[in-house]
């Protein structure tokens, strides 16, 4: 059953608390799926599954509110969140924190999704990640809880696989100027570099080592095989990336869905022109100036999810 909550809740969220196993807490907020006919949104009557907002490395969930708002007036019930270490749910100075990537995945994404299936009561519940928030299904210990994964801009940011003059800075900045900085100053100064806010020291060096090995979860976790569940996985994947993104790049988002061997996967590349849109790149899919995309994304979430 869902209780109906007060309308401002469904536009702005209403806070909650999550708290992880380890006792980390963390901030999230519910945008309440729409229990009356409004313009532009569906019937209470057709029921869907709630979704999970996991976002991108360094974008704070206040990133993701106008969609998850939309999300929520075309009848889904949705939580937003941020990791430990980042946003609201910083706690303390940044340079105190003690965060590792590892932790977002194994830790953070698990305690938001059971968070969101007992607040509504559902048995599974859609995961919607963006860039990061989708890298990490397999070492999720209630992966199982996820009917389905919409990753988008998602794939494993594999150097690699990147154009050759765009691999350069990628390189300089997260294997040589974020590891000495983070050194120097107790935290990644990644916001220097047009990369989201700042970062645990940790994150930001895990970040780069991932990106340099290729597999980024699946590498993360070599060491930790206890942590990883990717061959357990599967659950249907969909994957979009642009066609002007430099990240997620049809190599970098197949190295990504080969890390999922049991679980089926499509991939769509989408073009701005398809969308009358000037660019996407890896983060504007859920800029309101790119309410276009919104649709074909809404299309995956709820596709096969007859309740």
């Amino acid at each position: 059953m869902h209780d109906k909550v007060n309308p401002n809740a469904v536009h702005n969220g209403a806070p909650i608390e999550i708290i992880g196993d380890d006792g980390v807490r963390l901030a999230g907020h519910f945008f309440a799926r729409a229990v009356a006919e409004e313009p532009g949104s569906q019937p209470d009557s057709v029921p869907r599954l709630p979704v999970l907002m996991a976002g991108a490395t360094g974008v704070p969930q206040q990133f993701y509110r106008g969609f998850a708002a939309w999300l929520a007036a075309q009848g889904h019930d949705v939580l937003t969140f941020d990791y430990r270490g980042m946003g609201l749910s910083l706690q303390g100075p940044l340079k105190q924190c003690r965060a590792e990537l590892l932790d977002w995945g194994r830790l953070d994404i698990p305690a938001a999704l059971d968070a969101l299936l007992a607040h509504t009561g559902a048995t599974q519940a859609v995961l919607l990640g963006h860039s990061a928030g989708a890298q990490m299904l397999g070492v999720m210990p209630n992966h199982q809880k996820v009917a389905r994964l919409v990753g988008v801009a998602a794939s494993t940011g594999w150097f690699n696989t990147m154009r050759p003059s765009f691999r350069v800075k990628a390189i300089f900045g997260l294997r040589v100027f974020v590891p000495l900085a983070a050194r120097l100053l107790g935290y990644a100064p990644t916001a220097a570099l047009g990369l989201g806010q700042n970062l645990p020291a940790q994150v930001g060096i895990d970040w780069g080592r991932w990106c340099a090995a290729g597999g980024f979860a699946r590498y993360g976790v070599r060491a930790q095989p206890q942590w990883d569940r990717h061959a357990e996985v599967r659950t249907p994947v969909t994957v979009f990336h642009a066609s002007d993104d430099d990240i997620a790049n049809p190599d970098s988002v197949a190295d990504l869905i080969a890390g999922w061997p049991n679980a089926s996967s499509s991939v769509r590349q989408c073009h701005p022109h398809e969308f009358g849109l000037q660019s996407i790149g890896h983060l504007d899919w859920f800029r309101r100036s790119h309410q276009a995309l919104w649709p074909a994304l809404l299309q995956a979430v709820q596709a096969e999810q007859e309740v």
